[in-house]
């Protein structure tokens, strides 16, 4: 005896599925007459009482088994009576037209050969129910065929491997997993014994999101390029048949590709020589003469799509390096900048900008004195050959819009360069991998929008006396920020020095440089006070030397005067 089946009223978008990006059509959540709806894809299930869950909504099988109706042709699906008889499928007619009305797919004990269940396919409703079991029952047809060969094909239904199977005239091995694209891995891993013995295993599921989703998830279950995916210009095998394509159909079953994971290529795939010309195509931005030589050893400077990591200890003069480079890529190099300067306030930035262009430290002219419209030329002088782009914000403590406001100067303002001072103003610890992540998701970005991303680090005080002794490891919060890093430049300042120079006086270090793979000492850079711009320097202790030097020839000469003098 069969239960009723309940009547399919109309399809809708899945909210499980919508939340996870997928169900792009909107169709997957099925309607039912008794008010239930339930989606193949995920098997989120709403009730008629209102309640929900992710769990099956299964009518349950009855338990008397036995099988009804006759072999016969399904002649609106193309399918002979001789591929009906191979497979022990039987059919129902319409009692009022004669059409048929139900399909009785058999499933076979896997230990004792005999007939244990069906799967009953209702045609005008297309709904399912079973009956007797369905428990330790092969796949739908597996019990056809022996043991290994050359090919095997999986389809996502019963009908779809009747489809294939009359197609190949019934000659090679093709079966269909048991419960719909939501059970194709349980399917697949209580057959999989009995499927490895192919050689090959050609997986025909439906080529709509669920079935993709479904290919995905039990491709990782085969052996190394065991499993080959058919591409389909119709939905299924079955509609393949009923529009008459097989020669399309058996031309996509032998073009089937090898599985690979995504993001696996193989190195004579085109793509590879794409990405080998797009990297000797990629833009490198430049960084400031005076910052030594860190163009000659990162090849040039800082390149799209990668993130650079500038680190140094408290107060050594990080941000005043990030405004100088801001000023030089603009006017030097005509780039786009966003600005993320989580430590600076707006008035602050504007005034170390014009400063800049203006050659005069501002911040050190008295607040009385201070004649703002001197500089008025200078700020309207830069806006014209600029576009920079500022976060006007202190402080961060919403990561999720921090980063789309990053997101935003990268897609929205199409900037060319990045700049985020400090890290640790926008995650504030790596607790829960916070900072991790956002170094993931600032990696990303870059690889994806093509942006330059140059991110401020703090540095942890080194336990040694040398200031300049400091080292990648000496990141503050997680070792991530120099792993993600492209680039990894140390900035080191005697400041606490009695000699003025030396206190003003920045070694540049490149620890890492992914592209080059060349490190080491870069430069210095002397931080000129009055004008609050950086320019090349030179080692503090050969300057202090030179100095000796020449003091000592200086009073040689004078001696020398003297003498001839007297």
């Amino acid at each position: 005896m069969l239960q009723k089946v309940s009547k399919v009223t109309g399809k809708g978008p899945c909210p499980k599925c919508r939340e996870k990006g997928n169900d792009t059509k909107g169709d997957n959540l099925v309607s039912y007459d008794d008010g239930h709806k339930y989606c193949y894809a995920c098997t989120y299930t709403e009730f008629s009482d209102g309640s929900s869950n992710t769990e099956p909504y299964v009518v349950k099988p009855t338990k008397d088994f036995e099988m009804v109706g006759f072999h016969g042709a399904i002649k609106d699906r193309r399918i002979s009576d001789t591929i009906v008889k191979k497979f022990g499928v039987t059919v129902e007619r319409n009692e009022v037209d004669n059409t048929l009305s139900k399909h009785h797919y058999p499933y076979f004990d896997k230990d004792t050969g005999n007939a244990v269940g069906t799967k009953v396919r209702s045609v005008r409703q297309k709904t399912f129910l079973t009956t007797g079991t369905l428990d330790n029952t092969g796949l739908f047809g597996q019990q056809i065929w022996r043991e290994g060969g050359k090919y095997v094909t999986i389809t996502e239904g019963e009908l779809d491997a009747l489809a294939v199977a009359e197609m190949f005239d019934g000659k090679w091995p093709c079966v269909s997993i048991k419960t719909g694209s939501a059970g194709a891995v349980k399917d697949i891993k209580a057959s999989l014994e009995w499927l490895e013995t192919f050689e090959n295993v050609v997986i025909c599921f439906d080529m709509d999101d669920a079935g993709k989703q479904a290919v995905d998830s039990i491709l990782p279950l085969f052996s190394h390029d065991k499993a080959k995916v058919v591409s389909l210009p119709l939905k299924d095998a079955g509609e393949m048949l009923k529009a008459g394509k097989v020669k399309e159909f058996i031309s996509a079953w032998w073009d089937a590709k090898p599985y690979r994971p995504v993001g696996v290529v193989s190195f004579g795939d085109e793509e590879c020589w794409d990405a080998f010309v797009k990297r000797g195509t990629e833009e490198i931005i430049p960084l400031p003469d005076a910052y030594g030589s860190l163009n000659a050893m990162m090849n040039g400077g800082l390149a799209a799509g990668e993130v650079t990591v500038i680190g140094a200890l408290t107060s050594i003069g990080k941000t005043t390096m990030v405004f100088n480079l801001l000023y030089d890529m603009v006017l030097q190099n005509s780039k786009k900048i966003g600005a993320v300067l989580l430590e600076s306030d707006l008035g602050e930035t504007i005034e170390k900008i014009v400063s800049l262009h203006s050659g005069e430290n501002i911040s050190l002219v008295p607040n009385e004195t201070r004649d703002n419209s001197v500089y008025r030329d200078f700020y309207d002088d830069f806006k014209s050959k600029s576009n920079v782009h500022i976060l006007k914000h202190l402080g961060f403590s919403d990561v999720d819009a921090l980063f789309s406001k990053m997101r935003w100067m990268a897609v929205g303002d199409d900037c060319d360069v990045i700049i985020l001072d400090p890290l640790h103003a926008a995650v504030r610890s790596n607790e829960n991998g916070q900072i991790d992540e956002f170094m993931d998701r600032c990696l990303k970005l870059a690889k994806e929008t093509g942006v330059s991303i140059v991110i401020v680090s703090h540095m942890r005080k080194p336990n040694v006396k040398d200031p300049h002794d400091v080292n990648e490891y000496d990141m503050k919060g997680s070792g991530s920020i120099n792993q993600i890093a492209f680039n990894t430049i140390l900035l080191s300042r005697d400041k606490m020095s009695d000699d003025e120079y030396t206190r003003n006086s920045t070694k540049v270090q490149l620890v890492k440089c992914r592209r080059t793979g060349r490190t080491g000492h870069a430069g210095w850079l002397y931080y000129e006070q009055d004008t609050g711009r950086m320019v090349a320097g030179t080692e503090p202790k050969i300057r202090i030397m030179c100095e000796s030097e020449n003091k000592i020839l200086l009073k040689r000469c004078i001696n020398i005067v003297k003498k001839s003098i007297n």
